[in-house]
């Protein structure tokens, strides 16, 4: 997890890439979950709030 700082100062291009990542990443932990393999379930809840934290910085630098 970045700090807020760091992540607005990157380009939104880097920002939709971290974005596919975490996607990519809550694909996998959704696969472990329901085959029973995943430990850390609270990891879930992080990426999701990690993808819209993102989003939001996408769209703050949109409107400026």
């Amino acid at each position: 997890m970045e700090s807020l700082k760091d992540l607005r100062k990157l380009k939104e291009i880097d920002l939709n890439e971290k974005i596919k990542n975490y996607r990519k990443e809550s694909l996998n932990l959704r696969f472990q979950k329901s085959s029973g393999q995943l430990e850390n379930t609270a990891r879930i809840s992080v990426v999701k709030k990690e993808i819209a934290r993102l989003k939001t910085l996408i769209n703050e630098m949109r409107k400026v």
